[in-house]
């Protein structure tokens, strides 16, 4: 039977998507503004996360404690929320649309390594979050979901597969719970 061969991993296979100062650049900036207790104003984060690439909707509210590993992979649409100690894997494209929000230490993983290969070769795939869903608290999505519009994911969820639109989901992993009936307000 094979093993897994760490002393062989490649990180050749991993492209950053910028340049080792841009990303050193960042890290700083992240250190200094995201993760970090000091509730910044709102406005001074979406300027630097624009900086570095990032698309960034109108009255995005990015809270403290933040970990957001290349904003140059993250594309945020209008009236978002992320909430405090969420962490953002965005090796590969991150994409939240309008109106939806992270509760509190949330963990989106667009990022991995593929389970059958001996040496963790990387394996990364973008996370598609539609308009109107709630991730609460301390949730996991992985690689390459797609939360259609609507859907809530229950507190510590861990979401591995696409989620329809319109329902409710919890567990791990995660399954429908029921649909989701917006009052008409």
């Amino acid at each position: 039977m094979s093993q897994v061969r760490l002393d062989q991993f490649n990180g050749a296979l991993f492209d950053r998507g910028r340049s080792r100062a841009t990303e050193a650049a960042w890290q700083v900036v992240r250190a200094l503004f995201f993760d970090t207790a000091v509730p910044w104003p709102y406005a001074i984060k979406r300027w630097w996360l624009r900086r570095f690439g990032a698309k960034i909707g109108k009255r995005v509210v990015l809270r403290t404690r933040l970990f957001i590993a290349y904003p140059w992979h993250l594309d945020i649409g209008d009236h978002c929320w992320v909430g405090d100690g969420c962490q953002l894997l965005s090796i590969a494209r991150i994409t939240m649309e309008p109106q939806s929000a992270l509760a509190h230490e949330v963990y989106l993983a667009a990022g991995g390594h593929d389970i059958r290969s001996r040496t963790m070769a990387p394996k990364n795939e973008p996370i598609h979050i539609s308009s109107g869903c709630w991730i609460a608290s301390r949730a996991f999505i992985g690689p390459g979901v797609t939360l259609g519009e609507n859907v809530v994911v229950g507190a510590a969820a861990v979401v591995i597969k696409d989620v329809e639109p319109n329902v409710i989901v919890g567990g791990n992993p995660a399954k429908v719970i029921r649909e989701r009936v917006l009052d008409r307000e």
